[in-house]
This record gives C-alpha cells, sequence and structure tokens, in this order.
C-alpha cells in the first residue's frame, strides 16, 4: 500500500515538518519580517499581484528581512462572500447551498510565510474550505537560495519544492496566481480546462532548480509527481474533483525580463507534459488514462507613476496563451470516446489600473477552445467552447505607510462575471452570469 502511493505525501509531510510550525493572498507576516507595508510589494497593496519588490523577495526565498526578532511568521486570511447568478442553479449551487443568493465563508488559512533558517524559507498554506466543509493542504512553496556569477554577471540560483505547477512562478500571468486572484466558489464554470491551467495544483508535488541571469533571464526546470488517490484525500483533497495521476510529470520556464525605472516586462513560455493522467479522476476506475502536453506563452507589463511611493498609481497588463495535446492510452477510445486525440486552447488577457495602492478596477477577456467530443467533456453538446469577461473593483483601505493596522488587511470587492458562450452554448451563456461580493481580510499572528 505504502508503494502504491507512491513518495509525493512523503515529501509533502517533510515539507511540513521542515517549518518551526494555496487561490491566492498577501500575507502580513511577508510585511512584518520586511519592515515593508503591503504596498510595498504588491499590487493595489493586497496579493497576489507582485509589484518588482515582491518578484525580488520571493525569488529570494522569502528570506528577506528587517533585522529584528518579530518571532514566527505565521499569519490568517478569511475570505466571506455573497454570490448572486443570472438564473438559480438547479439542485442547489453546491450541496447544501441554494439555488442562488448564498451568503458563505469560502476559506479560512493558515501560513506559515517566511524564513526557516540562512537562505531557506516558505510559503505553506493550510485551508478550511467554507463550501467543501474540510481542510486541506493548500499552496506550498519552500526554497533555498544562493548568489553568484556566471559570465561576469550576476546569479541568483535556487531549488524550490512545491505542490503544483507555477506555484513558483513570479509573475502573474502563469495560472495559479493570474487573474482572477478569487472568484466564487458557488457559481457555475466552464468545464474544460488544461492540465497546466490548475489541473495539477496541490493534486502533485514537485522540485525542481531555477535561476536568474543578470536580471535579464529566467530559467527553471522541475519535476511533478502525481499524488494517488489515497494521498489526496489524506491532504484534504478530493480525488473525483480533478485530474489524477501518479506519473512523473516534467515542467519547464523561461522568461526574459526588464526592469527600467517605471516600466517594467516579461515575455516567458512555459510548457508541462506528463502521462497515466486520469481525467476527472473517476476516469481511473475504468482504466482509462491519457497523456498530455501543454505548450504556453505569457506576457506581463506594469507602469509605476512614482516608483519612489510605495502607493504610487500604477498600470499591470497580463497575457497568456496555453495550447494543449492530449492522446487517450490504450484502446479506450475505440468503446468510449469519438477520438482519440484532443486539443485545447486557453486565451486570457486583463488590464488593471491602481490609484493610490487603494481602489483597483480590472478587465480580463478569456477564452477556451477545441473540437468537439460529447464522451470526453460532458458537456451538453460536446463542446469544450466558453469566452467571456470579468469585471473587478477592489478597495483596500490599509497595507500603506503608516497604516494604522499594520499587523492587518482587508480588500473588499465586486466582481461581475459575463460568459458570450459556456461549454459550448451561447443560446443560455448568459444563465451563468454572476455578481461576487468579497471581503478578504488578512492577519500577522
Amino acid at each position: 500500500m505504502l508503494k502504491r502511493a507512491g513518495y509525493g505525501g512523503l515529501i509533502v509531510l517533510l515539507l511540513l515538518a521542515a517549518s518551526p510550525a494555496r487561490q491566492a493572498e498577501a500575507v502580513p507576516a511577508f510585511a512584518i519580517q520586511t519592515g515593508q507595508p503591503c504596498a510595498a510589494c504588491h499590487v493595489g497593496a493586497f496579493g497576489p499581484q507582485l509589484k518588482p519588490f515582491g518578484r525580488d523577495f520571493k525569488l529570494h526565498g522569502y528570506v528577506g528581512n528587517d533585522g529584528k526578532n518579530h518571532g514566527l511568521p505565521l499569519a490568517t486570511t478569511m475570505r466571506t462572500s455573497f454570490t448572486h447568478t443570472s438564473a438559480a442553479q438547479e439542485g442547489g449551487a453546491a450541496p447544501g447551498f441554494r439555488p442562488n443568493d448564498n451568503a458563505i465563508i469560502d476559506i479560512v488559512s493558515l501560513y506559515y510565510a517566511g524564513k526557516i533558517a540562512p537562505n531557506l524559507g516558505g510559503f505553506i498554506e493550510v485551508t478550511f474550505d467554507g463550501v467543501a466543509q474540510r481542510p486541506h493542504l493548500d499552496n506550498v512553496d519552500v526554497r533555498q537560495v544562493w548568489d553568484g556569477q556566471m559570465f561576469g554577471h550576476d546569479l541568483l540560483w535556487g531549488v524550490t519544492v512545491n505542490n503544483g505547477p507555477t506555484v513558483s512562478d513570479s509573475w502573474n500571468s502563469t495560472p495559479v496566481w493570474g487573474f482572477p486572484y478569487n472568484r466564487s466558489p458557488l457559481a457555475p464554470t466552464p468545464t474544460a480546462a488544461t492540465l497546466v491551467d490548475w489541473g495539477l495544483a496541490q493534486r502533485s508535488v514537485g522540485v525542481g532548480t531555477y535561476a536568474l541571469w543578470d536580471d535579464l533571464l529566467y530559467t527553471e526546470v522541475d519535476v511533478y509527481r502525481g499524488l494517488s488517490a489515497q494521498n489526496l484525500s489524506m491532504l484534504g483533497q478530493i480525488p473525483d474533483d480533478g485530474d489524477v495521476t501518479t506519473g512523473f510529470l516534467p515542467y519547464a520556464r523561461v522568461a526574459v525580463i526588464k526592469d527600467w525605472t517605471n516600466h517594467h516586462m516579461e515575455l516567458g513560455a512555459y510548457t508541462l507534459s506528463g502521462s497515466n493522467i486520469s481525467p476527472w479522476g473517476w476516469y481511473q476506475n475504468y482504466g482509462i488514462t491519457m497523456r498530455a502536453t501543454d505548450m504556453a506563452l505569457d506576457a506581463n507589463y506594469q507602469y509605476i507613476f512614482d516608483p519612489t511611493k510605495a502607493a504610487s498609481d500604477m498600470l499591470s497588463a497580463h497575457a497568456t496563451y496555453i495550447h494543449e495535446d492530449s492522446a487517450i492510452d490504450g484502446n479506450a477510445q475505440a468503446w468510449w470516446f469519438a477520438s482519440d486525440h484532443h486539443s485545447l486552447d486557453t486565451l486570457r488577457f486583463d488590464v488593471s489600473f491602481t490609484i493610490g495602492a487603494t481602489v483597483t478596477p480590472t478587465i480580463q477577456y478569456f477564452r477556451t477552445t477545441g473540437p468537439s467530443d460529447r464522451t470526453y467533456w460532458w458537456t451538453q453538446n460536446g463542446s469544450p467552447n466558453s469566452d467571456g469577461m470579468i469585471f473587478e473593483v477592489a478597495y483596500v483601505p490599509w497595507g500603506k505607510p503608516n497604516s494604522p493596522f499594520p499587523n492587518m488587511n482587508l480588500r473588499l470587492a465586486v466582481q461581475y462575471v459575463s460568459y458570450f458562450s459556456f461549454d459550448g452554448s451561447t443560446a443560455n451563456a448568459s444563465n451563468n452570469n454572476n455578481f461576487y461580493f468579497s471581503l478578504w481580510t488578512a492577519l500577522k499572528l
């Protein structure tokens, strides 16, 4: 049984043991450790969207500090919300919830977030899910970092142990840290998604190495191993809620970055490949597995109006494109699927403008397209196609210099999701439109 469970769960447990004590947040423990307000690291004074200082802090292993002893870097967050959909959801928005107009506590999270030892730090999150009513291990990223020289230029390199592709990324265009930074857990979402697009987040464990050369070229190579259904259950995940694999999955990332005084740009690519993947978990009960390869491009641009001020106005833009090719293993296609090969393309881009690190309106366009197969996508007409827009306005009163509550921050946001098509249908797509009102609080313990 232990052999079947694999090594994934063991590595994650070792991560937790290594500390004296993932969606995405700004953690006050980081602010206290560095002696800087949230606005120094985060666009809009609340995470996860990072500014240059925040990216540098993460790349250096979360160990930057002001030289003072602030105790263990522990923090907690809680998000409460209200969701209204354009049409009531038959059978309820989720088990135990009404068909519409639900007010809930989305999540309560506890973090160890900061320095563990010299050059060793981490971000370790445990979350109680208010919809599933169960705790689970959320995002984990533990790093050991070194500085050196290569070809006469500065070289920063390190080792990361984390629990999902793109968790280790420092730019906000890859899936785990990309917009929307939070969305309703009780609103309908499209069926189809690529493997790298949250398919293995918190459902795998990986180790890799990364390097930043001359503050210009970033490279990363990781190898992930999917967690078995048994290990997923041990860590609070529901095996049938997503893809399951116990195979190894290589991941690679490359990016060219350039920082000027006001302008900051990144152009990059990332890829993930794996086999022995059971789509949506339960397919493994029938011995159906697939191979998938994702290739993606991404870009970021930020303009800081006054770099000398932590609470400066700021323009941010992000984009990503993901193409996936997948193939059903064995002879499953002959008796079940219309085709043994499938492809999926996802495009997202967003623009935000932050006023005084306090008010941040954001707009995003998203689109996912692919060929139809009713037995593979499980949509009404077999099509995975969905597209639409997200509009959001966030308000963060604190997290700036001279904030009256340095150990606490909050984010109030209203979000509207509008679908042009949903799971291949345009006729009833607007029934899935939703308003989402959320209050996110963060507290240093």
